[in-house]
């Protein structure tokens, strides 16, 4: 069942409940109060984020509580599996290799999917002589982090062109410093995520670069990444992990519906975090499906890539072993 069915399903009980003279608040005031500690992204916003901007979890006792910031998904994971956050972010590839690792995760919901409008680029200098894939072999990128989606994209670049996976050079430079280590000829490609879309705003406005290729040329339209939750606390809180769920896909929806509150959103929490809020007017949304839905393919698609190089098991793991389905949330372990 997608997240926005499931979402269509509790504003039915919440009506069913209001019907009979009880409301929302009261239908929540039973519930024991969940404070989730997560790490944020620097110049990023996750649909969670912005559903407890939008005061969407306040009904059902939830709370978040932003603990500092993750240099990258990897990070995020070993946080989670360490117990210092309840809330985890990082993309697909990273996810699937944390659980296959042993840790007892799950993919909560999408929280940023890849399409035309929202995407990782691989940007050069105007007078670089990198015109294609082809031509970033020996050359040296700018990623956030290693073993996460612009790893895996660059891996996935080279496969495309019959290149060895390791025929490029990455370097870690933090998001904040992308554009200045390009334009200083510290790296020849700076790879900007398709969660850094207001790095990406900002590099192309100040002109003298030309994107070489994109996420979408290599993968499709695919989930980019997942929240993730661990099974011990979907044990312990099936509801509260459930409407996190369903609020958070909510948020992303109404995102898609007002982009321009929710930039003003976004700003907002830029301004609170210590950032620059006048970033968010780069900002290009989640690029979710409505309902933030899961297809399959978001999973599978790198269960195929991790099994081709060995990193996994032929035929173990499938999109199902890998995802939390609200609807069965007290059934978990």
């Amino acid at each position: 069942m997608s997240n926005r069915l499931r979402a269509r399903g509790l504003s039915v009980l919440v009506a069913g409940v209001m019907a009979v003279g009880v409301s929302v608040s009261a239908f929540a005031a039973d519930r024991e109060p969940v404070t989730l500690r997560y790490l944020a992204s620097q110049g990023s916003i996750s649909p969670h984020e912005l559903a407890d901007a939008l005061g969407y979890f306040k009904p059902y006792g939830i709370s978040l509580e932003n603990v500092g910031y993750a240099g990258g998904g990897p990070a995020s994971l070993f946080a989670l599996a360490s117990g210092n956050v309840d809330i985890g972010s990082a993309a697909t590839s990273a996810v699937i290799n944390s659980i296959a690792s042993g840790n007892p995760f799950l993919a909560a919901y999408p929280t940023q999917g890849i399409n035309d409008k929202v995407q990782s680029v691989f940007y050069v200098l105007d007078d670089s002589p990198i015109h294609s894939i082809k031509d970033i072999a020996g050359k040296t990128i700018a990623v956030n982090t290693l073993g996460a989606h612009l790893d895996y994209t660059v891996r996935e670049a080279l496969h495309s062109v019959n290149l060895p996976q390791d025929a490029a050079k990455l370097v870690v430079v933090p998001g904040p410093q992308l554009e200045q280590t390009l334009r200083s000829h510290q790296v020849d490609i700076a790879a900007v995520g398709y969660w850094q879309a207001t790095f990406d705003g900002k590099l192309r406005a100040d002109g003298g670069v030309r994107a070489v290729f994109d996420d979408t040329d290599v993968l499709g339209e695919i989930a980019g990444g997942f929240a993730v939750l661990r099974r011990d606390f979907i044990v312990a809180h099936p509801d509260a992990a459930r409407h996190f769920v369903e609020e958070s896909a909510r948020a992303s929806d109404w995102s898609n519906a007002h982009p321009e509150e929710a930039r003003k959103v976004f700003a907002d929490i830029l301004q609170q975090r210590g950032e620059k809020p006048e970033l968010a007017s780069y900002w290009t949304g989640f690029g979710l499906r409505p309902g933030a839905e899961t297809k399959p393919h978001d999973l599978d698609f790198w269960v195929d890539v991790l099994e081709r190089e060995g990193k996994l098991p032929k035929g173990k793991y499938k999109a199902a072993d890998l995802l939390f389905d609200p609807a069965t949330a007290s059934k978990s372990n």
